[in-house]
């Protein structure tokens, strides 16, 4: 699994709990800490499991901490707690995609660079859809305007970061 298919998958808490900078700024807070404190707990973890027994502790672990996450914020956070509804929860999913992505061959380094892409994408997003709600265009409020906007988004970097196609792929006349 490539990081292009990682951040696909996290597309529903990214699309979901990003209606304001509000919320998008404490889903990447929450999505970064959350799968942070995974990649470290795991990390000890992986020397002496192997398999499925690795498998059922990366789920139980990403359980246990989204939930420790979920009551932490429920407790000191209630608005913001509703709001985000039940995205935070899906942060579990993240964690064992990004420790099955990931897994044991790879370091910190790509694990925290694609966090930071993971979360500055939130607040990018969020920043937006609130700029675009609160000129007039209601449909960035809702999740479809959030899938159009980062559709425009990928768009344009795909057209910043023009390459060549691979001879292989060229067609000939």
């Amino acid at each position: 699994m490539n990081n292009r298919v990682l951040l696909s998958v996290s597309l529903a808490p990214l699309l979901g709990a990003s209606q304001s900078l509000q919320q998008a700024a404490a889903m990447a807070a929450l999505s970064v800490l959350g799968l942070s404190l995974h990649r470290l707990c795991m990390t000890p973890l992986r020397h002496a499991l192997h398999g499925l027994g690795l498998e059922l502790a990366s789920l139980l672990l990403a359980a246990t901490l989204v939930t420790c996450l979920e009551l932490s914020l429920r407790a000191w956070a209630l608005e913001p707690y509703t709001a985000l509804g039940i995205y935070p929860a899906l942060i579990a999913l993240q964690c064992v995609l990004f420790e099955h992505a990931l897994g044991r061959d790879q370091g910190w380094r790509p694990a925290m660079l694609l966090l930071g892409a993971l979360g500055a994408l939130q607040i990018l997003l969020g920043l937006c859809r609130e700029l675009l709600a609160s000129g007039g265009l209601q449909l960035a409020q809702l999740a479809p305007g959030a899938l159009i906007l980062l559709g425009l988004a990928l768009a344009l970097f795909n057209r910043v970061q023009r390459k060549p196609a691979p001879t292989r792929r060229q067609g000939s006349l």
